[in-house]
């Protein structure tokens, strides 16, 4: 969940602080770097040639640069953030300039360890559940899914808990920090659907049902102010154990698994497009560090600051939604026109 900042690097127990020379992404960075050194070569002769026909495309490349990009790197490594789904009506939890708004993220200690801090958690989430469990993919997700059917994606990797890109169809989407709907025992690993959890938190806690709170970021409210105490968190229906959104939480590790997979992606892709994220987080942040040490090109759509500008070759401040469908239209125009 949003209030929820994965793998941040304010966080001085946080596992991939960026300063840790000793952190094994680093030295991933610099293997990346050895290993396609050779690819590099070839990708800036294909590109050179590619370019001795610009004139013939000068108009469409002056006009949009996003797609001139996305033609001269056929196979992307697409990362997506919060800005993505803003159309669908789920709260970004960051401002243009990059800077968290509403309150402190709960960190993973103080779940585990705090009683009264899951109960405060469940009754937020119990009042902001219904706004993701009701949004529907936007322009930018189905757009991000046709490019995915044209076949420009090496693979996409989305920062969201939100499932808006395998809802929108996208078929093969690495989620980083997990997913909202699922909900698994920290004790006999049992999972269940969110969906499914929350006709129990509103049987258990009618004092709750109805209060009105702003909603913020992936199915979190701004609740204050309540007796928290007398909520009743939810516990595992076969073991009687906690239950735990299945998210990475601010000081939790993203798994290995999840991280390996994106940079094996990365690793085969001609270049890397940011969709919607400030990158502040360094869990996303890390990709772009790898990117631009083994020379591939980055790109990005997003309004605001990002942590990636100086290595970005080209950004685009435009919303997400009304930018990528043009995108998709052009290129599946062109794609006619070929055939």
């Amino acid at each position: 969940m949003c209030n929820v900042y994965p793998d941040d690097p304010d966080d001085p127990g946080d596992p991939d602080d960026p300063d840790d020379p000793d952190d094994p992404d680093h030295r991933f960075g610099a293997n990346l770097l050895d290993r396609s050194a050779l690819q590099q070569k070839k990708r800036v002769a294909a590109t050179i040639a590619k370019m001795k026909n610009l004139p013939d495309h000068a108009s469409r490349t002056l006009s949009n640069p996003l797609y001139d990009f996305v033609e001269r790197h056929p196979r992307l490594f697409v990362l997506s953030g919060a800005g993505i789904s803003t159309e669908s009506g789920i709260p970004c939890y960051r401002d243009i300039e990059g800077q968290r708004t509403g309150r402190a993220p709960i960190l993973l200690k103080d779940f585990m360890g705090s009683e009264f801090a899951r109960k405060r958690y469940w009754a937020r989430s119990m009042i902001g559940w219904p706004l993701v469990a009701g949004a529907a993919p936007n322009a930018a997700h189905l757009a991000v899914a046709r490019l995915e059917r044209l076949g420009l994606f090496e693979r996409l990797v989305t920062q969201n808990v939100d499932g808006l890109h395998t809802s929108a169809g996208n078929t093969d989407v690495i989620e980083l920090h997990g997913n909202i709907g699922r909900v698994r025992c920290m004790q006999c690993g049992d999972e269940t659907s969110r969906a499914a959890l929350q006709p129990r938190l509103i049987a258990d806690n009618p004092s709750f049902v109805g209060l009105a709170a702003l909603p913020v970021a992936d199915g979190d409210a701004q609740l204050e102010g309540y007796d928290f105490e007398s909520f009743h968190a939810p516990s595992c229906t076969r073991c009687g154990g906690l239950l735990k959104p299945d998210v990475v939480f601010f000081g939790e590790g993203v798994p290995r698994t999840r991280v390996d997979a994106a940079a094996a992606a990365l690793e085969q892709a001609d270049a890397m497009l940011v969709l919607g994220s400030s990158l502040m987080v360094y869990s996303g942040f890390r990709f772009c560090e790898w990117a631009a040490r083994a020379g591939k090109p980055i790109a990005a759509v997003n309004l605001g600051k990002t942590r990636a500008d100086a290595l970005l070759q080209l950004k685009v401040e435009a919303p997400c939604g009304p930018t990528l469908d043009a995108l998709a239209s052009e290129l599946d125009q062109q794609l006619d026109r070929s055939a």
